[in-house]
């Protein structure tokens, strides 16, 4: 990847009497950053910086956040136009690849996911091993791990055809490898992928569908899908984000670094969130409920929070969840779901959230998590599915971070430092002299 930072200026840090010159650093947009990766050489000391909130990892070009104006653009295109005019196939294209898909580069990439969607015959006995009332995240960790085996002449990183058959490959089977954790959790026969449907009719096919009968999802459900899909692709250097740039900097097999990515996301404070939203609205019960729940967020003392507002990065509107807002009451109305207690609930909290003065002051918005775990249920998934549905939109975002670090030539493996708090240096002692 071509380095595109230019300097800036300089920042001066004076350290026992010594005054050290540090490069400031611009992008495209975004703040300036100051380049520390000389401070040790200079100084003899390091930065401490916990959760790294402060420190800039990489250079990439993929995904821009602005998170005061509430901006996220994918290679430059708005999170909206991207999630009302393109597809999800469509935008792992553009995030893997740099630019959108000329109709024929469409065409053949599309084909050529399509016609890898189908597992290795022998996976399907690895699903047996599972407990049928496993975690389907558990599943998942183990199921695309397990890809790895399967595939072992995708080790080569550095080969750019290598690359791209790994990524085109687990864009295709991830959806097939998500339909069987949840058919097996549920007792079903695993359906196979059929090559004439659109990505997301597909997904909803081999998860929905049964032997005995057709099944022919309602346009509104598929659009929905894609549009998740297109939501939950790639949000810049998150927790997942970065857990798998940080496994594939040793050279891992690619299919073992996303593996990592899915045991990240897992955590209820990263794709789990959905999951814990919606049952945060179930919770909660009626609009009349509302108050008491507001009261206990409030306070400081009760260790109730209200899940699906407020964000890391964002201080303003979340865009994606206008856009998951518009989706979910398309899809109730598409489907004739009238008087939902449930996204009563959200509209209820959400009008509060925008008003009260507490939620303003703190900049607590409504986030994705808020009516994405709505739509994933009007849809027919189970809430213990929710975070396998986000692997499987993220994963388009997790192979570009990792292909665009493999071919970055500043990047080396990752190796974070620490400020040592432990017991100093002492003598061991044997056994017998211990009392």
């Amino acid at each position: 990847m071509e380095n595109k930072t230019v300097q800036k200026g300089t920042a001066t840090l004076t350290v026992n009497s010594k005054t050290v010159e540090l490069p400031v650093l611009g992008g495209t947009d975004g703040p300036d950053v100051i380049d520390v990766k000389r401070l040790y050489a200079e100084t003899g000391m390091f930065t401490l910086d916990p959760g790294f909130t402060s420190t800039g990892s990489c250079e990439s070009q993929i995904t821009f956040i602005n998170g005061e104006e509430g901006i996220l653009l994918h290679r430059g295109y708005p999170i909206d136009q991207l999630a009302e005019n393109s597809n999800f196939l469509e935008l792992v294209y553009l995030l893997n690849y740099g630019e959108l898909p000329s109709k024929s580069e469409f065409h053949d990439f599309s084909r050529d996911v399509t016609e890898h969607t189908m597992l290795h015959t022998q996976m399907d006995r690895f699903f047996g091993g599972f407990r049928r009332d496993s975690h389907p995240m558990a599943m998942m960790v183990g199921a695309v791990g397990a890809l790895s085996a399967f595939y072992p002449d995708a080790m080569d990183v550095k080969d750019e055809d290598q690359r791209r058959i790994s990524t085109n490959g687990l864009i295709a089977k991830m959806p097939t490898i998500a339909a069987r954790i949840y058919k097996y959790s549920i007792g079903q026969p695993f359906i196979e992928p059929q090559n004439h449907l659109s990505y997301a009719e597909n997904f909803l096919r081999m998860c929905f569908s049964v032997p005995a009968e057709d099944y022919k999802p309602n346009p509104a459900i598929i659009r929905a899908m894609d549009r998740l899909l297109i939501l939950q692709a790639d949000h810049e250097q998150n927790a997942s984000t970065s857990t798998v740039r940080l496994a594939a900097s040793s050279g891992a097999h690619p299919y073992a670094a996303i593996a990592s990515g899915v045991a990240s996301l897992w955590g209820p404070s990263h794709g789990g969130a959905n999951e814990a939203c919606l049952n945060m609205l179930r919770e909660i019960g009626s609009v009349e409920r509302i108050p008491e729940f507001i009261a206990r967020a409030k306070d400081k003392s009760d260790p109730f929070r209200l899940m699906g507002f407020g964000h890391r990065v964002y201080k303003n509107y979340d865009p994606r969840a206008k856009v998951m807002q518009a989706t979910v009451h398309e899809l109730m109305q598409e489907l004739d779901i009238k008087n939902s207690p449930i996204l009563q609930v959200a509209m209820e909290l959400e009008r509060i959230a925008l008003e009260d003065p507490y939620f303003i002051e703190k900049k607590l918005y409504p986030n994705v998590d808020f009516y994405s775990g709505i739509a994933m249920d009007a849809i027919g998934f189970p809430t213990e599915m929710f975070t396998v549905l986000f692997a499987l939109g993220r994963t388009a975002g997790w192979l570009a971070q990792m292909n665009e670090m493999t071919v970055d030539k500043t990047q080396r493996i990752g190796r974070p430092r620490q400020i040592y708090t432990g017991a100093p240096f002492r003598d061991y002692t044997s056994l017998d002299t211990r009392s």
